[in-house]
């Protein structure tokens, strides 16, 4: 699954509540995302940026709407983890 460069960047930044700077690359961005959250997760927020239907992807994952939802917000939390923001952002230190 490859997201466009503007849709990585404008999905992260819509799910960041408090941003720290400038984005990285989105190759570095990516592959950030690939490491911190889980298949599941990295799928549905690949998904719901991409504006794709969820429901095929649900099916294929087998998951339900509870734990998609589930999913989300697990995967909403995870990047407003100060770590895992320093890692996102371009950040001296």
């Amino acid at each position: 699954m490859k997201l466009s460069s503007e849709n990585l960047i404008r999905a992260i930044e819509n799910h960041i509540s408090k941003p720290l700077g400038r984005l990285k690359c989105p190759e570095a961005l990516d592959e950030i995302l690939r490491r911190r959250l889980t298949k599941k997760e990295y799928k549905l927020f690949i998904a719901e940026s991409e504006g794709k239907p969820l429901e095929p992807l649900m099916e294929k994952l087998r998951l339900d709407r509870e734990r998609a939802e589930a999913l989300r917000r697990s995967a909403r939390q995870k990047l407003n983890l100060d770590r895992i923001k320093r890692e996102l952002y371009e950040v001296d230190a």
